[in-house]
């Protein structure tokens, strides 16, 4: 079983990725965590790769596809993986069909998680995280049960992410419906695709998931 889910920075892509991981038995594929991976390795590729990064361009197609198929042919992936974040354009997405099919390998399930984008900028700038054991709280939806002390370690010094901010997150939304949006119909076209509501509970959400994908 393998499932893409797409939807829009702060959508909770990753946590339900992570959740669907823990009750499928699926392997939450993360491209982020590849890149990082390379380049710790200090591999040819991983080398490219930092200077990528460093001249603050983007990583070519080709390089990510490759390591997501490397990745797959891995033993561990017996019951399936899950794509979150990727593909984010057409011929990101057009190039994984390719490679996948090469491999005899078929995506059963792209999941949209639908939300506003109102909601999304106030959910990420509200965001922070306590600095001592990395727990996350929100400013509106999850404070610490007393103000300025972590629940979890009672840490008392906390930060937000920089690129947290109401500018940099709607840039980030425009990009998402520019680029990625248009994915939706390349999928639907293949009768993949699936739709669940984003702006619901998180453990709805969850539950909803774990229906869809069987």
């Amino acid at each position: 079983m393998n499932v893409i889910l797409l939807g829009p920075p702060g959508c909770g892509k990753g946590t339900q990725a992570k959740r669907l991981q823990d009750t499928k038995g699926l392997v939450q594929l993360s491209t982020g965590d590849m890149l990082r991976s390379e380049v710790a390795s200090g591999s040819e590729v991983g080398v490219q790769v930092q200077e990528t990064i460093d001249s603050g361009g983007l990583v070519a197609d080709d390089i990510i596809i490759g390591l997501i198929s490397n990745r797959i042919d891995e033993g561990d992936i017996v019951n399936g993986f899950i794509l979150d974040g990727f593909p984010r354009t057409l011929l990101q997405a057009d190039a994984l069909s390719g490679m996948l099919e090469k491999k005899g390998i078929e995506i059963e399930h792209v999941i949209e998680l639908k939300v506003d984008d109102e909601a999304m900028v106030k959910r990420i700038t509200g965001r922070f995280t306590c600095d001592g054991c990395g727990t996350g709280y929100h400013e509106e939806f999850n404070k610490p049960q007393e103000d300025g002390v972590c629940d979890k370690c009672g840490g008392t010094a906390f930060s937000r992410r920089a690129d947290d901010n109401e500018q940099t997150v709607r840039s980030r939304l425009r990009a998402y419906h520019e680029q990625t949006a248009p994915i939706i119909g390349f999928f639907e076209s293949k009768g993949v695709l699936k739709r669940v509501n984003g702006m619901a509970d998180i453990d709805d959400v969850s539950a909803e998931l774990s229906v869809l994908v069987g």
